[in-house]
């Protein structure tokens, strides 16, 4: 789908503010209700917006403390790649999780309440995962821009 000014301060605004009333948005991107309406109807079936969800605070949740974790494989053929990556889907701490090409296999996000929290998890959790050889830990110390901030 080609996308156009109009449209990226649609997605601007929305991604600010969700339940912004149609009449509201059409007001804060200059154009009128019925093709401000339109448009999101078109980017929804499109995919473009693919979801509508309340961002929750992990700062608010006490999950202030951010490592990532350079996890190394002891098996990458599809079958062990495919099992690693449906259990990794099942730790709930583990924020995000990227196939990496280079000096290891996965990068993985952690969030958790302390750096105690965060060697429970790596010890019973992320090390137990199928066909992990092993891992180098890198702890945040702030972050700059958090997925929730990316600007269309």
């Amino acid at each position: 789908m080609i996308i156009d000014d109009a449209d990226r301060k649609i997605l601007r605004e929305l991604q600010h503010n969700a339940r912004i009333p149609v009449t509201e948005l059409a007001k804060r991107v200059g154009l009128s209700k019925t093709p401000v309406a339109a448009r999101i109807k078109n980017m929804e079936e499109a995919g473009l917006i693919s979801a509508y969800r309340a961002v929750v605070s992990p700062l608010k949740l006490g999950l202030s403390h951010v490592t990532f974790v350079e996890v190394r494989m002891s098996d990458t053929r599809e079958s062990a790649l495919k099992k690693f990556n449906e259990a990794v889907k099942l730790v709930p701490e583990i924020e995000e999780c990227y196939m990496i090409a280079g000096g290891f296999d996965y990068l993985v996000k952690v969030r958790a309440h302390d750096i105690n929290h965060y060697r429970q998890v790596m010890g019973d959790k992320i090390s137990a995962l199928p066909f992990v050889n092993s891992t180098s830990t890198h702890v945040a110390m702030e972050a700059i821009i958090e997925p929730s901030e990316i600007v269309i």
